[in-house]
């Protein structure tokens, strides 16, 4: 009969795959068979133990991965991932140093810390990241010209929010002038969770719109999902957007 934390390494195994990375045991390893590599029982420096999974990305080690059975509370091992992720041994080749990835799962439940952010801390995340992915964030932002704080340096969204331009207040309302200042400062506190509430007629998708600008353009965001309720402000010109 296997053991829980067994079952929980094949699901592991099975959503590492399907992510993209090639399963490997340490004995075997060729860090360089594909872009993502994860290695089973990765032994580290002397009281640092083993590691579930050592990520490796274009032949550098990047991250690390928890196993643990089903019903554990993953917060409390975040401090094990973060113990791991500073004992490579010193000869191998890393990506970051400490490594900046780290996952805790049960293969049912997965956390997720990214020690690029400035205060990192575990979220909840619905699957593992695809290589790709990771060695995005891991690349230095072009558009972030010389002399910026963050030049030269891979730079996350949580990252960049700590490094918005000033906000001009022309062409802004003072309320929506507030509303932008104070949705940016909840991002920048790791307090994603905010709520802009305003008046009819205060200009609402105005304000939206130059937050969602200003986190596209200067924070780095990909996607801001823009949800409207009237018909008019989903189309472009005559044509739906």
């Amino acid at each position: 009969m296997k053991k829980p934390e067994g079952e929980a390494r094949e699901t592991i195994d099975a959503a590492l795959s399907a992510a993209g990375w090639e399963i490997q045991d340490a004995a075997r390893a060729n860090v360089h068979a594909r872009r993502g590599v994860a290695i089973r029982e990765f032994p580290l420096k002397s009281g640092h133990g083993f590691a579930d999974y050592l990520l490796y990305l274009d032949g550098r080690a990047a991250g690390v991965v928890e196993a643990k059975k089903a019903g554990t509370t993953l917060t409390g091992v975040e401090v094990q991932t973060r113990k791991y992720s500073e004992g490579m041994p010193d000869h191998l080749p890393r990506a970051w140093d400490p490594l900046p990835f780290l996952y805790q799962s049960t293969g049912v439940e997965t956390r997720f810390t990214n020690r690029l952010d400035p205060e990192p801390r575990s979220r909840q995340v619905f699957h593992f990241h695809q290589p790709a992915t990771l060695a995005g964030w891991l690349t230095p932002s072009p558009e972030i010209a010389a002399g910026h704080p963050l030049h030269g340096r891979p730079a996350t969204l949580r990252a960049r929010l700590h490094h918005l331009p000033e906000l001009p207040a022309e062409g802004l309302w003072t309320v929506q002038h507030q509303a932008v200042e104070n949705l940016e400062r909840s991002l920048r506190e790791n307090r994603p969770r905010a709520l802009i509430q305003m008046a009819t007629g205060s200009g609402k998708t105005f304000t939206a719109i130059t937050s969602a600008y200003r986190l596209i353009k200067h924070g780095g965001a990909k996607r801001v999902l823009f949800l409207v309720d009237r018909a008019n402000r989903a189309r472009c010109g005559n044509r739906p957007c």
